[in-house]
């Protein structure tokens, strides 16, 4: 099976739906400026037509902004109780590392581009995953605890891909959890 430049293995088989076609425009619009990006590569890259990105996104344009969105990932990576967090911010992550066949949020590190299209995705994340963070939490500087944790969980992410294979892509998750969580938690609690 071959890897894209961060490590990230293309979706086994491809496949013809939605979440096929984000995985691909995840990786072109990651790896590529928004100008060299095509959707007939993006098409090639999940399995399935342009014509169908087309019928499903619209535009170019239109995916970009899909997938620009960390609103998905943030919703499921915030889905605990303060108490919980720390936990259940690693267990998320890798979880969804499996299901995105890649990380959620490293795409805002290794975007290639314009200042434009980085500075979009920049902001998007500052807005819907540092902010959205930073109203979890309680007491003082609770901005520059927001913007630690996601520090923490972008380089776990980067870790895990840069180490590819390495002890981490080996380790159980129980044992990454049992190691990162606790840093995250003292995070989290301020």
């Amino acid at each position: 099976m071959t890897t894209d430049d961060r490590g990230e293995s293309p979706a086994p088989g491809h496949g013809t739906g939605r979440d096929a076609i984000l995985r691909a425009a995840r990786r072109a619009f990651a790896l590529r400026p928004y100008a060299e990006v095509t959707m007939r590569g993006i098409a090639a890259d999940a399995g399935v037509s342009a014509s169908l990105i087309v019928k499903r996104f619209g535009s170019k344009e239109q995916l970009f902004t899909t997938v620009a969105d960390f609103r998905p990932a943030a919703d499921e990576l915030f889905a605990a109780a303060p108490a919980e967090l720390g936990r259940h911010l690693v267990v998320t992550m890798l979880r969804l590392r499996d299901e995105f066949r890649g990380d959620p949020l490293l795409r805002v590190v290794f975007a290639l581009g314009n200042d434009d299209e980085r500075a979009l995705l920049r902001e998007r994340f500052r807005e819907q995953v540092t902010a959205r963070l930073a109203t979890q939490l309680t007491g003082r500087d609770v901005e520059l605890r927001a913007e630690l944790i996601a520090g923490q969980l972008l380089g776990l992410g980067a870790t895990l891909s840069l180490h590819r294979p390495g002890a981490g892509n080996s380790a159980k998750p129980e044992r990454l959890v049992e190691l990162y969580a606790p840093g995250l938690q003292r995070l989290i609690d301020g």
